[in-house]
């Protein structure tokens, strides 16, 4: 059997490719060694390894094994060994010859993992280098082999059409002119009963992004009268192993499973004759501008929604029905956005860096993340004390190696030893880790019992209550209705334990101190702080849950959490979340003292002074703040700066927020007859005024100034003119005068210069006699409009030839107006 080097397969959905392709090298004996196929999840790698280990008549742990994050099933005799992507790059790390490693299959990737990505570049220059004989597998049914085989190289391209079973496409979308949508749970449950009535049989399939949208799904297909006879279970990563099996297992009748994506891919799930997809997910990505995480529900992309069609054809014709419609299938992206573009870098670049990557942008990335999201992994890892100053790895991060997990988790277990904290701080970690067995929205009674039993008065940490529960629920030996009446999901304290005795075999194994005694609450509270230390937050009012975190950000304490006091504190989790609207919300919260902060990063904290316009008294304010970062943690009243303090007044007056009525009328007019000079003297040399002189002007008259009330007798047409040289000032004042003489005799008539049209003046009747000609302004270019004005002072002509006025309109005019006004005089 001859394998190139490097290989690309291509091959549909359910065509074999996890299953048969390791058992081919191993008996074809292209594999002397081992081959190790990475998978993106943890539920595939275990069902995976259990069902080639059935086919080959033993049991996972023998000639076939995996290895999972906190969980290894594998023997000296292992040849096929499943295991997920960060497992096989922290094998490289502590064996970089990979020796014993003859095939590494990279399955499912066009999900785009970020470990994958990684694992494959370091498997090519590992290739190129001392290991030639190591041979590279990529797998996909939807990948576009093109660009990876570029990047490969030399890569073999195997395609396949493999065996899979005509799959009817039908879309479903809601038509809106029934109406607001029904939920999409609604929909689905629906459509599957639809089916069902139909003579629908064997197992449906349908995705649902998360866990809450599973349960309401089940719920929704239970409450139709089709459910009967029909077993209806959950699937995601997070259900225990026994209820995974359950729910992919061949046979078992009628069945309906409600799953996340984990369904997508590599798992196969017998007998699936309908999918109903809800075109959703929830996608984790990393904002490194705000330093948060999000999880929000995003439309899935169309390789995505071919993935989970070929479901349906697996072992025989099925069906797909799509909960929306062809157009929106059309929009969608045609594939998921690559982690490494959209998640936190910060531990994968602790690897590289261990691994000897000095300069992150210089790696051998398939996709490039940008240098603000590198930029932002290496200010975490340096905060950690897990890079020095010119960004290579320290002692203290080759150490936080040791530990499996994120730097910051790995950061708090170290900070534990030192502390004499490392067992409660160990549990506290696998907690993190993990999942919430703090079941949350519980019935009242429920949760007044569990308080009454786990929550003190005291307490300073959302920890506290659960390591007190955990403790508990141990005792309990898991028992689960006992837990379910105090609110606790016994399988997650018991996975939280498991972690919490991996975390503290792994200190003892490093030589860490794991003592008996109970360490100070402090000291459990400042290992929390030194791990999530650009989480620091505080309370904006006592009368709300608002917080204020450092960088500028805002979010609200989770209602669950018991520390409502601490005006500081430290948030273990900043999650941008969707509900019914998109809310940050800080979790298993940490009170702290500022003392802590000197102690922890005195560099970070300073003395600032700040000026801040005061909305409600219309003033500025000053104030002199000690800062965390740029987080306030203490501030006394101070004299304002005299030139930030009219700065921020003139943009309060731009605002409206502190202009006084009719402020700048006078300033336009002047900018109207400096423009007119500009346009029709252009000899004079006189610029037309911008918004940046206007702004400049303005904060000149609000020099000295500090309230409102102060601007009331400010002149900003003085302020304007003295942006200007003194001879166009004059240039204005003369060739676009403020007034004109009608006659030498007369009184002085007032130019109007607005926005409407042209110059003009207003004169009544009386006013003219005598006058022959309109003076002329702009250095006699212009004369401006004449407004002829009835005694009433409203204009009966408007003209600006006087004599043609005098010769044809006022005969007439004359004599209407004599008869109304007989009292004034008429020539």
């Amino acid at each position: 059997m001859r394998v190139a080097r490097r290989a690309v397969v291509c091959a549909p959905t359910g065509s074999g490719k996890s299953t048969q392709i390791p058992q081919m090298l191993v008996d074809g004996g292209v594999a002397p060694g081992q081959v190790v196929v990475l998978q993106p999840r943890r539920l595939a790698a275990r069902l995976l390894a259990a069902r080639v280990a059935r086919e080959r008549g033993g049991t996972p742990g023998e000639e076939v094994g995996y290895q999972v994050r906190f969980e290894t099933l594998c023997g000296p005799s292992t040849r096929i060994r499943y295991v997920t992507e960060g497992v096989l790059l922290r094998q490289m790390l502590d064996d970089p010859l990979l020796q014993g490693v003859s095939v590494v299959i990279f399955d499912e990737f066009h999900e785009r993992h970020l470990y994958g990505d990684v694992t494959l570049a370091l498997a090519l220059e590992l290739q190129e280098g001392p290991r030639p004989d190591l041979r590279l597998i990529v797998m996909s049914a939807t990948l576009t082999p093109e660009p990876l085989r570029a990047y490969l190289g030399d890569a073999r391209l195997l395609q396949s059409p493999g065996r899979a079973h005509p799959v009817e496409i039908r879309y479903r979308a809601p038509d809106p002119r029934r109406g607001p949508s029904p939920p999409v749970w609604e929909q689905a449950a629906d459509a599957w009963a639809e089916w069902a009535r139909a003579g629908g049989d064997g197992v449906a399939l349908i995705f649902m992004p998360g866990h809450w949208e599973i349960r309401r799904t089940i719920e929704a297909v239970l409450s139709r009268p089709e459910a009967r006879g029909w077993a209806v279970l959950p699937l995601h990563g997070d259900l225990p192993p026994a209820q995974q099996e359950e729910a992919v297992a061949a046979g078992g009748g009628r069945r309906v499973i409600v799953a996340t994506n984990v369904a997508e891919t590599s798992i196969t799930i017998e007998g699936v004759r309908l999918v109903v997809d809800s075109g959703l997910a929830r996608i984790a990505r990393y904002d490194p501008a705000r330093g948060m995480d999000t999880l929000l529900i995003e439309r899935i992309s169309r390789a995505a929604a071919d993935q989970r069609a070929g479901r349906a054809g697996r072992t025989g014709p099925g069906l797909c029905i799509r909960l929306w419609s062809e157009r929106d299938q059309a929009a969608r992206p045609a594939a998921e956005t690559p982690e490494v573009l959209r998640v936190d870098l910060s531990e994968v670049a602790l690897l590289l860096k261990a691994a000897g990557v000095r300069d992150l942008a210089e790696f051998r990335w398939l996709d490039a993340p940008s240098a603000e999201r590198l930029r932002c992994a290496e200010t975490l890892l340096q905060a950690l004390g897990a890079l020095d100053e010119q960004g290579d790895i320290t002692p203290l991060g080759r150490r936080l190696l040791a530990f499996p997990v994120h730097p910051r988790h790995a950061r708090m277990l170290l900070e534990a030893a030192r502390r004499g904290a490392t067992a409660p701080v160990a549990a506290v970690a696998a907690m993190i880790q993990g999942r919430d067995f703090w079941l949350p929205r519980v019935p009242r009674e429920v949760e007044t019992r569990r308080r009454e039993l786990f929550v003190s008065d005291h307490d300073a940490t959302d920890f506290a209550p659960r390591l007190r529960a955990l403790a508990w629920a141990e005792r309990q030996r898991w028992n689960p209705a006992a837990g379910a009446a105090l609110g606790l999901h016994m399988a997650a304290a018991r996975e939280a334990a498991a972690l919490r005795d991996r975390f503290l075999s792994i200190a003892r194994a490093d030589g860490l101190p794991v003592p008996d005694a109970a360490p100070d609450d402090a000291e459990l509270r400042r290992c929390v702080l030194a791990a999530f230390a650009d989480r620091v937050a505080r309370r904006l009012d006592a009368g709300t849950l608002r917080c204020r975190l450092v960088h500028g950000r805002r979010g609200e304490l989770a209602r669950s959490s018991i520390v409502r006091e601490a005006p500081l504190l430290v948030a273990a989790e900043v999650r941008e979340t969707q509900g019914r609207e998109i809310e940050v919300v800080l979790s298993l919260v940490t009170a702290i003292e500022e003392a802590w902060l000197h102690e922890l990063a005195p560099g970070a904290i300073r003395e600032r002074s700040v000026v801040e316009w005061d909305p409600a008294a219309r003033r500025v304010v000053g104030w002199r703040e000690r800062v965390y970062h740029d987080l306030p943690l203490q501030r006394a009243p101070a004299e304002p700066d005299a030139a930030q303090a009219a700065e921020l007044l003139a943009a309060a007056v731009l605002r409206g927020d502190a202009a006084p009525p009719g402020w700048d009328e006078p300033v336009r007019r002047w900018r109207r007859r400096v423009e007119l000079v500009a346009r029709f003297v252009p000899e004079a040399g006189v610029r037309e005024l911008t918004e940046e002189d206007l702004r400049a002007a303005l904060v000149d008259a609000c020099r000295g100034a500090l309230s409102a009330r102060d601007l009331r007798d400010r002149s900003w047409l003085a302020a304007v003119k003295r942006q200007m040289p003194a001879t166009h000032v004059a240039a204005v004042e003369r060739l676009a005068p403020e007034r004109v003489e009608l006659t030498p005799a007369g009184r002085p008539v007032r130019v109007n210069y607005d926005d409407t049209g042209e110059p003009w003046i207003a004169a009544t009747i009386q006013q003219l006699y005598g006058v022959e000609r309109l003076p002329a302004i702009l250095g006699g270019r212009l004369t401006p409009v004449l407004h002829v004005l009835a005694p009433n002072q409203r204009a009966v002509q408007i003209t600006r030839d006087l004599a043609a006025f005098w010769q044809r309109e006022y005969p007439n005019l004359r004599a209407q107006l004599a008869r109304r006004y007989p009292k004034h005089e008429w020539r």
